[in-house]
């Protein structure tokens, strides 16, 4: 008797290296969304040195990362997944914590910018709009609305397949290089930028407990670029092109994040945009000073497009991640399917409504972005440690980049620098041990939003392994110590079921 074979779908190799860096290129997004938060907390001295500083940190992990990333060229998630590898030996629970966390926090992208969106249209072309409704906890007014038909938008685009998404991208991306050149160079040459502009407010707002506070809030902007290591089997050389992705995006980045906070901070001054509300209109009044009322228009329209890039790099990473943790079992099944397009839209859709209630419950970029936080910079935390875990367990394991040992204590380093800004940003300072100040977004509400996350994702991963799986909750796994190991069978060694 005949019988069919029903073929797994599979992600696409459908990317070069340049594909990925140009998703990158949505990374100044990011910036865009709290520079302005900053400035108010900092000054705009004190913001230009440590965006400077924390886009330096995240060149540094991106070029660890490059290691990681050819070592399993085949998992998408990028590092969440690669700290699961790392840690599984010793603590499975880590695995579901960093990459829920990871997940949750480029996600909340989509809310963020969404914002941020909507707001630069209503101050550029509907200032006079003052409706807005409220009821249940819940907001709505012109900007917000704006910015759910954003996500709507970059959910369409996404669920139709990586070809129309990387497309998206370049359109978007070249939008985007435009609006950050004007503020990264024509002040200078316009005589705009003025050194008087330039304060330094982090002894006057908190010192070194407030400048390790918004170092905490800045990785989630500044480390976005490992990004590109989430595509990992949808490049079409995984070896070769994601560790060119990465460093060309980590090149690309800090040159960004250190000249546009130093050319906006230097054309308006600290006050102009600690004056401003919603901490992202200024940008509108940067764009009249430098360029005049009309082709202010023209780069707010160019700017809310590479916004949009960024939402759509946000859906294209947080789905992938989502699909390869529940791949790798550490949450629930229904998850790591593919659509007819090959991409996982059942992730992406999850990431939409998600993000249409973050939109209207948070109404704040700065809130939304607190929120996610924790798990992120945790999910960097674990990745980092998992390079110096990987090369003590797995000495024999495949790696086409081996950086030289002097790595091995830089990313010990970053790992407890990474571990330092949580303590401070998200329990000390936030938590209120120093004053709880919420002006600006963090708080200990905020943090309590990202442990709930973290805890649901814990949740998720027992019911996958109890329930759905039926393997009873292990806390250790046995890991192959070479990629032909993990193919074929291992014997188990495992301790009994948890349940």
């Amino acid at each position: 008797m005949a019988t069919a074979q029903v073929e797994e779908r599979q992600l696409l190799k459908a990317m070069t290296w340049w594909d990925g860096f140009v998703v990158a290129l949505a990374n100044p997004g990011f910036l865009i969304a709290a520079l302005g938060a900053s400035i108010g907390a900092l000054g705009t001295t004190g913001a230009f040195v440590l965006w400077t500083v924390s886009v330096c940190i995240g060149a540094l992990q991106n070029n660890i990362y490059a290691e990681l990333a050819t070592m399993f060229p085949n998992k998408p998630g990028g590092i969440a997944l690669f700290a699961h590898e790392a840690w599984r030996k010793y603590l499975t629970l880590i695995g579901p914590i960093a990459t829920f966390g990871y997940w949750f926090a480029w996600s909340s992208v989509l809310a963020i910018n969404g914002l941020v969106v909507g707001t630069l249209i209503q101050s550029e072309w509907f200032e006079s709009s003052t409706w807005a409704e409220s009821g249940a906890g819940f907001d709505l007014n012109l900007a917000i609305v704006l910015g759910g038909v954003a996500i709507l938008v970059v959910w369409l685009f996404n669920i139709l397949g990586v070809r129309p998404a990387v497309w998206f991208g370049y359109v978007t991306g070249a939008l985007l290089l435009l609006p950050a050149a004007v503020l990264m160079f024509l002040p200078y040459l316009t005589g705009d930028w003025s050194s008087d502009n330039m304060q330094w407010n982090v002894g006057t707002g908190g010192g070194l407990a407030l400048a390790l506070t918004w170092l905490y809030f800045m990785g989630w902007s500044s480390y976005g670029f490992e990004t590109v290591a989430a595509f990992g089997p949808e490049y079409k050389d995984p070896v070769h092109d994601t560790p060119r992705a990465l460093r060309a995006s980590a090149a690309f980045s800090v040159m960004v994040y250190a000249l546009l906070p130093l050319g906006i901070g230097g054309t308006l001054g600290t006050q102009a945009i600690a004056d401003d509300p919603t901490f992202i209109a200024f940008y509108t009044t940067a764009f009249d000073t430098l360029v005049g009322n009309f082709l202010g228009g023209v780069m707010v329209i160019c700017l809310v497009a590479g916004l949009i890039l960024s939402m759509n790099t946000a859906t294209m990473d947080g789905s992938r991640a989502l699909y390869g943790i529940s791949k790798d079992g550490m949450t629930v099944k229904q998850l790591g399917v593919l659509n007819r397009n090959n991409v996982p839209a059942r992730a992406m859709t999850l990431d939409m409504v998600m993000n249409l209630f973050l939109l209207t419950y948070f109404a704040s970029a700065i809130e939304i972005l607190a929120a996610g936080n924790l798990g992120y910079i945790m999910a960097h935390v674990f990745a980092l440690s998992g390079f110096l875990l990987l090369r003590k367990d797995r000495p024999n394991w495949p790696r086409p980049i081996k950086l030289s040992s002097i790595w091995l204590p830089i990313a010990g380093l970053l790992a407890l620098a990474n571990t330092v800004f949580i303590a401070v940003g998200a329990f000390w300072y936030s938590g209120g041990f120093l004053g709880q100040d919420t002006q600006y977004g963090y708080g200990w509400d905020k943090t309590r939003v990202g442990i709930l996350v973290l805890l649901i994702s814990l949740l998720l991963y027992a019911y996958r392994h109890i329930v759905q799986d039926k393997t009873g909750l292990r806390l250790r796994e046995e890991v192959p110590q070479t990629p032909e190991e993990e193919a074929g069978p291992i014997k188990a060694k495992e301790p009994a079921p948890v349940t």
